[in-house]
């Protein structure tokens, strides 16, 4: 998403290095393209997280590629604030083209190397459409609140934060008002988030440690 603020810091890098050395086995050892979902709460650091994952395999000399939950919502982000204005209940998966990242995975997976995709304009309020190249990638790191339902992943990374844990990541990024219906707002996405916590290969904790849990 262009227009998205990324603030990194020293617990996102911590995780971050230990899940590199965790799946640098794995991914050496896969024959193809390796896949990475960061998943969890709004501002629980899943953008931050991703991009220190890229960061410290890239100081592996491995490279990868960022796709962002984002950029594939139906709306763009302040016409689907309004929708969920008019309709709370408009909150959850329906909101985001989740089959088209799955479309778009399997595409890779079968070695297509040339992609189109969605890239919201955050300022604008728009969405258009970029082309990636992925040739020499060799991780796919895919972010957002619901990625661990994505297909055909080989590492689910989901962070253990709740709605109380991430309120000064939110406050910090400043990207929407901290008002009572974003409370309720955060509490639909919780109860759907927390619920795909069982699907993750591994978990970030609170303080940033990882569990490796299958």
């Amino acid at each position: 998403m262009k227009g998205d603020i990324l603030i990194i810091k020293d617990h996102h890098r911590k995780a971050a290095q230990a899940i590199s050395e965790v799946l640098l086995p794995e991914i050496q050892a896969s024959p193809q393209h390796y896949f990475i979902t960061v998943a969890g709460e709004s501002g629980a650091g899943k953008s931050e997280v991703a991009a220190a994952i890229a960061e410290a395999l890239a100081g592996k000399s491995v490279s990868s590629y960022i796709f962002q939950q984002d950029d594939f919502f139906i709306y763009p982000p302040k016409t689907n604030a309004s929708k969920r204005l008019d309709d709370i209940n408009w909150v959850g998966t329906q909101e985001v083209k989740l089959g088209l990242i799955d479309e778009i995975l399997l595409a890779i997976s079968n070695d297509v190397n040339e992609i189109d995709k969605p890239l919201v304009i955050f300022d604008e309020d728009r969405i258009t459409e970029e082309q990636v190249q992925l040739e020499d990638i060799k991780v796919i790191i895919v972010e957002g609140t619901y990625t661990t339902l994505l297909k055909n992943i080989d590492c689910h990374v989901f962070i253990d934060r709740n709605i109380h844990d991430t309120r000064e990541s939110r406050k910090e990024r400043a990207r929407e008002a901290q008002d009572d219906f974003l409370e309720k707002v955060l509490m639909i996405e919780h109860n759907i988030i927390s619920s795909n916590r069982k699907f993750a290969n591994i978990i970030i904790n609170k303080d940033f440690s990882i569990t490796k849990v299958k």
